[in-house]
């Protein structure tokens, strides 16, 4: 995505009544890391999006202490993906016992507004919740072979004051089923 592009989806970004596996509702500007805000959207059932459960707890670890907060979206459609709905939402989240919000987007507008196509697909967001990086998390599905972190690369470069080298990749996992 070029930097115009990433500017136009910007404006398009905020969302809100988002119900959250604690019980409340929830808007990008409640959830909102003073640094930066990473949205992923995931899923419960795609393996892939499984596979990168530790590394998004390993990430709000690492960086929640520098004013990121990462927030986790499921816009999967339940009666097609049953292991996406609520209550195996609330459980997943339970079981791992997430330290991020894991958010219901029921109707898939907030996925669709961001342009999210896949589970994982990442995006960061910087202090002024401008869309700054859009992607992949790292270019490995299982972790073991991880060459290229580069959502990691993307917050250092915020951290550091930098504008975003690479604010586009290309993610991978399954699609978002509608």
């Amino acid at each position: 995505m070029t930097s115009s592009a990433v500017e136009e989806r910007a404006s398009a970004l905020s969302f809100e009544g988002l119900l959250g596996m604690d019980g409340m509702r929830h808007s990008l500007f409640s959830l909102a890391g003073a640094r930066a805000t990473i949205v992923v959207f995931t899923a419960n059932g795609c393996p892939t999006a499984r596979s990168y459960e530790d590394r998004l707890e390993a990430l709000q670890s690492r960086w929640g202490s520098d004013g990121v907060r990462l927030v986790a979206i499921n816009s999967n459609n339940p009666y097609l993906s049953p292991s996406d709905t609520l209550q195996e939402m609330v459980a997943r989240s339970a079981k791992r016992g997430w330290s991020f919000p894991y958010l219901k987007d029921r109707g898939c507008e907030v996925a669709k507004s961001y342009g999210a196509i896949c589970t994982p697909h990442a995006f960061v967001l910087d202090h002024d919740l401008k869309l700054v990086y859009s992607g992949r998390i790292d270019d490995s599905r299982t972790g073991n072979t991880v060459s290229s972190r580069d959502l990691e690369n993307a917050l250092a470069e915020l951290a550091d004051g930098r504008a975003v080298a690479v604010d586009h990749t290309e993610p991978f996992g399954c699609s978002i089923v509608w």
